[in-house]
């Protein structure tokens, strides 16, 4: 999309007119002298805010990088807590399975008398 001509122009002669404010005030020495203090307090300060922004950015960073580390923490936690649970329905099987044919066993030596029908103490 192309700008529209008065448009252009109306930057252009806006341009034109700061950069002869600009001029005149640089040929003035005590304007220039105090233009410089001006810009020089305005850019430390810009460095300040700087850095604080930075520092904040990255302990902010920092703070959600502990949360992140959280998160993973308890997602494997749950996990490993779910393949604990089938691991646990596994075996609960293989027990009651042992279990089960446990009890047939011992329910089939029940009915079997203790002592041999022809032995000295049966007679």
């Amino acid at each position: 999309m192309e700008t529209p001509v008065h448009l252009t122009c109306i930057m252009k002669i806006l341009f034109e007119l700061m950069k002869s404010v600009v001029v005149g005030i640089g040929q003035k020495a005590k304007v220039r002298k105090g233009m410089l203090s001006l810009a020089a307090i305005f850019l430390i300060l810009q460095m300040y805010f700087i850095r604080e922004l930075l520092a904040a950015e990255l302990l902010f960073g920092l703070g959600f990088a502990v949360l992140l580390m959280l998160g993973c923490v308890f997602y494997i936690v749950g996990a490993i807590g779910d393949k604990g649970l089938d691991w646990a329905e596994v075996g609960i099987r293989v027990a009651s399975n042992l279990a089960r044919r446990s009890y047939a066993g011992l329910e089939e030596l029940s009915r079997k008398p203790f002592r041999h029908p022809r032995s000295e103490s049966a007679q």
